[in-house]
């Protein structure tokens, strides 16, 4: 099996992956109570370097020292096929994650139009940004690469070899994926259900990528970054934004269905993939 530290004698136990997941849960949501609760550490998280070290740096630690690089190992495996299928997913989730959007305002308009208005609030990630929205354009890549080493190269990845099934622990980890942003929760109130959908579809996009590639995170990593930048881009210009991400979802749509059209037989079609 593909698991565990490079020269480990036997994979890493559940325990000592799952203590890694909750390690990093603790680690991503501290930010959203430490500060107010123990008034000290706010030079620690008021600082870019230092959340980062909490966020992101406790939690690769953690998993690099409890699980080891095994699920790691493929990050730059398959690179044709995790550019077909990656840019295929993330055009289907995309989509996808528009018609759920859509359904989902319905219901609202229906239910409770008032709850709608709580979207015009400020996104507090894009207000720390507004200084240097450059910048943040560009460290999205640093931070999609950070995530999704975490949670498709570590959380979901640990899977590999040990599930039957993909879906299962896809599934999950996109759940959790989607659920660490208590940041939309807290900002949008009644109204971030309209938000998490499209989260857990992405990280479900990413997963789904590093499955049919066996283990790819280069093509997630930039996926995930082109996402997050062209959020940042609205700060700059919101008309480059949607041409981004739209040119991205369309252009992916197009690659995949060639790329699908094209695979062989065994292209994705078990857990891990061959190859």
């Amino acid at each position: 099996m593909d698991l565990g530290a490079p020269g480990a004698a036997t994979p890493p136990s559940v325990a000592r992956y799952g203590l890694g997941v909750g390690i990093t849960v603790a680690a991503i949501l501290s930010q959203y109570s430490v500060p107010a609760l123990v008034p000290a550490s706010r030079a620690i998280y008021g600082s870019f370097v230092g959340d980062l070290a909490v966020v992101y740096g406790l939690p690769i630690v953690a998993f690099a020292l409890l699980v080891g690089a095994g699920p790691l190992r493929n990050w730059a495996a398959g690179m044709g096929r995790a550019i077909g299928t990656g840019l295929g997913w993330f055009s289907a989730m995309t989509l996808l994650g528009v018609g759920v959007l859509l359904v989902l305002v319905a219901l609202y308009e229906a239910f409770d139009p008032s709850a709608l208005q709580l979207l015009s609030r400020e996104n507090p990630v894009l207000r720390e940004a507004a200084s240097d929205p450059w910048f943040f354009v560009g460290f999205s890549f640093a931070i999609g690469a950070f995530e999704e080493t975490i949670f498709r190269g570590w959380i979901f990845g640990f899977w590999r070899g040990r599930s039957a099934s993909w879906l299962t622990p896809a599934i999950l980890t996109s759940l959790l994926f989607a659920a660490v942003h208590l940041y939309y929760g807290t900002t949008y109130g009644p109204a971030s259900p309209l938000i998490f959908p499209t989260l857990f579809l992405l990280g479900f996009a990413f997963a789904a990528t590093y499955r049919a590639s066996g283990g790819n995170l280069v093509v997630p990593a930039a996926l995930h970054g082109a996402y997050d930048a062209a959020s940042f881009l609205t700060l700059i210009s919101p008309v480059a934004a949607v041409v981004l991400q739209w040119s991205v979802v369309l252009v992916g749509g197009l690659v995949g269905l060639v790329y699908y059209v094209a695979r062989t037989p065994d292209d994705g079609s078990s857990w891990p993939p061959p190859g």
